[in-house]
């Protein structure tokens, strides 16, 4: 590697096989694969940058050390967004089929997506010396791909520090502020905790065990994540701290089964110490999580009056939770079985089953994979009182079909908790489900509107492959009548973007998803959008030069609302026209993700347009704070509100108001002029 990499510096200004070594630390240090993992990760930028081969890899150190080095160059071809010339298929298509096939390497070798995971974290850390445009679609593919999977592969170390630096990078002042209450707030906190855990060494230290206790502080991202979903303030985070136990098990007593009562026996120890919130109380032990993850959490009050939260691990249960899949497989050789290794092996078949289904467009993958890899499940319950996982939000159908096709095709009701609900009826955690059939049932068309599970839609789907040729012919009529209604005609291009899209190439095929309504109006609009997304297909990127600046349009996306001063990347839609997102929005990492390449980022000039804002309070209710409020916003800063609207009850008052400003820094002078008058507690910007 180092032969293969001279005299070739990094942006950074470091010879370049620092990073392979780097990496390579990566893979040992905090996921914890072998020496071909290492190797591959020190060769895994030789093929793609250097003269060699995967063959001359072959012949210098094996079949699988060149096995895992050919899927890390396949994955970075792709993420580059490097087209073949002479393809017609669009940059996009291309991109998202290559990354499908290269999905499939979680089943094949999940090796590959390990040490591409520690490949981009090493690229994060280093990510200033990158171009801006460079920094946002690396960020955002590390947000909408490599954090979820990492999180799902039981990385939580490698997921926490890409979320911050994530945040470093995307909002650097929330990062600045944030990080300065956590350390202001741990030096004054530093005292109560030893003091709380005191007690605990010494009950532990009694009971013979052989234990570890550690302190963490929440990360940055997670506080900040927090803060704007729940629209909470700083102060109020309630799981700030974490004391986590970290116990050997008892010589003779190293069974999972036995891990598990020790465990119990601690919180039975810790709890008559602190009283505890029960409602906080999570119990990943008897239930581990789909990814391996194994601990009982629960929140305790000290004696200084801060909940904390305690986390009890085995060294087993510790280190698959730091090191994820791969300690998990090392505890798995060492034989120890446990509830979790089905779970992680149903999870990477349920990925397979959706990389390889045919009625799944390539362009479709990563939302599909994304959905799924943030997708939470609920445990519900069967007649006989047996446990199911399934998806959070599926229907009494999804979990028909669950149990078995013949069910799902042949359910016309359902009991939920004893009560007949349609098959429509959302599950909720903790359901007991009984499915209705009758003989004479079959499956119908509306059902894929509501399904939410892959399994459920795929097996609908194949029913009505038998009545292929009518649906076929209705979805023709239905084709044409929304082409009409979007103001266009059908044409050969049209008929061609929708192959494309859908990766078929049969019409009858394209006619029977729409006659299904597995393509419905949403899809279409994407479509059409997306061809004015994807612009040319020869153009590797956009160029914004003076002849033409002036004629590019520029209009606000609805989804995130920016207002001058917010921090943005903007999307061609058109040939004039860029959509301005925050770069913190969900819709533009997502865009970022299958679009790097049709992303720019435009600077905010001086505009005389107003901008619409909501600003969200709470406090302690007076008489004449309206008045006070109304006040400093008219008459101090001289912006006219356009609705005001509190409530107050029991001595608390909570509401918004609705304004239109120029820029973000008088929003600033705003907000933080509200936060002085007397009984305002929070003033936080929300969404319209």
């Amino acid at each position: 590697a180092n032969q293969a990499h001279k005299n070739v510096r990094r942006r950074s200004g470091e010879p370049y096989i620092i990073h392979p070594i780097e990496v390579a630390k990566i893979v040992v240090t905090e996921i914890g694969l072998g020496y071909k993992s290492i190797c591959a990760a020190l060769l895994h930028d030789v093929v793609e940058d250097t003269g060699y081969t995967v063959e001359d890899i072959r012949s210098l150190f094996g079949d699988k050390i060149a096995s895992l080095v050919d899927g890390l160059t396949k994955i970075k071809t792709v993420l580059d967004n490097e087209d073949r010339k002479g393809n017609t298929m669009s940059t996009e298509s291309m991109q998202a089929e290559n990354f499908k096939r290269i999905l499939l390497t979680l089943n094949d070798d999940v090796r590959v997506v390990l040490i591409k995971l520690a490949d981009r974290l090493h690229n994060c850390r280093t990510i200033e010396f990158m171009p801006e445009h460079k920094r946002d679609k690396i960020l955002s593919e590390t947000m909408f791909i490599f954090i979820p999977l990492a999180h799902r592969l039981g990385l939580y170390g490698v997921k926490s520090e890409m979320e911050n630096i994530w945040l470093k990078h995307k909002e650097p002042e929330d990062y600045k502020t944030i990080t300065e209450l956590i350390n202001k707030d741990s030096a004054n906190r530093s005292k109560d905790i030893d003091e709380f855990i005191s007690p605990i060494n010494d009950a532990l230290t009694k009971m013979g065990l052989k234990f570890t206790v550690k302190k963490r502080i929440k990360t940055p991202y997670s506080i900040w994540y927090k803060m704007h979903t729940k629209n909470v303030p700083f102060e109020q985070i309630f799981d700030l701290y974490a004391v986590r136990i970290i116990f050997e098990p008892e010589k003779g007593k190293d069974t999972v089964q036995d891990e598990r009562s020790q465990a119990y026996l601690i919180f039975a120890a810790i709890t008559a110490l602190y009283s505890e919130n029960t409602s906080r109380r999570r119990d990943w032990i008897s239930r581990p999580k789909n990814n391996g993850y194994e601990a009982l959490h629960c929140t305790l009050m000290s004696h200084a009056g801060v909940w904390v939260e305690v986390q009890i691990r085995s060294k087993r249960m510790d280190d698959i939770a730091e090191k994820g899949i791969a300690a998990h497989w090392a505890y798995k050789k060492d034989g120890y079985i446990s509830e979790n290794d089905s779970e992680m092996d149903k999870w990477l078949a349920k990925v397979q089953e959706i990389l390889l289904s045919k009625d799944v467009s390539a362009l479709e993958l990563l939302d599909i994979i994304h959905k799924d890899l943030v997708s939470s499940e609920i445990v519900v319950f069967t007649p006989k009182g047996e446990q199911k996982s399934i998806l959070n939000g599926a229907t009494a159908l999804d979990f028909a079909y669950l149990i078995h096709t013949h069910i799902g095709n042949s359910a016309i009701a359902a009991k939920v908790n004893m009560k007949l609900v349609p098959l429509s009826q959302v599950l909720k955690p903790g359901d007991q489900v009984e499915v209705i059939t009758a003989a004479s049932a079959h499956p119908h068309m509306e059902w894929l509107q509501f399904v939410q599970t892959r399994n459920a839609k795929s097996h609908i789907i194949e029913y009505f492959r038998a009545q292929k040729d009518n649906i076929s012919t209705r979805g023709e009529q239905i084709f044409d009548e929304r082409i009409r209604l979007m103001g266009l005609k059908v044409s050969n291009g049209i008929i061609r973007k929708f192959l494309e899209y859908c990766q078929i190439r049969d019409v009858d095929e394209l006619y029977f998803r729409v006659g299904l309504g597995i393509l419905g109006p949403e899809q279409f609009r994407s479509i059409i959008n997306e061809e004015k997304l994807s612009g040319s297909r020869n153009s590797k990127k956009f160029v914004i030069n003076s002849d033409v600046a002036d004629k590019i349009k520029y209009k606000m996306a609805p989804c995130c609302k920016p207002i001058p001063g917010d921090s943005v990347i903007g999307f061609f839609v058109g040939e004039d026209t860029i959509e301005v997102h925050k770069k913190t929005c969900e819709e533009a990492e997502r865009l970022a993700s299958k679009y790097g390449n049709r992303m720019v980022v435009p600077q905010w000039s001086s505009l005389e347009e107003d901008f619409p804002i909501r600003i969200s309070l709470k406090g302690l209710d007076k008489i004449g704070l309206l008045s006070e409020i109304s006040s400093f916003i008219s008459k101090t800063l001289g912006i006219n509100m356009r609705k005001l609207n509190l409530s107050t009850e029991n001595g608390v008052f909570e509401g918004y108001i609705e304004l239109r400003v120029k820029d973000k820094s008088i929003l600033d002078n705003m907000v933080e002029g509200l936060k002085k008058i007397d009984g305002i507690e929070d003033v936080i910007r929300t969404d319209i």
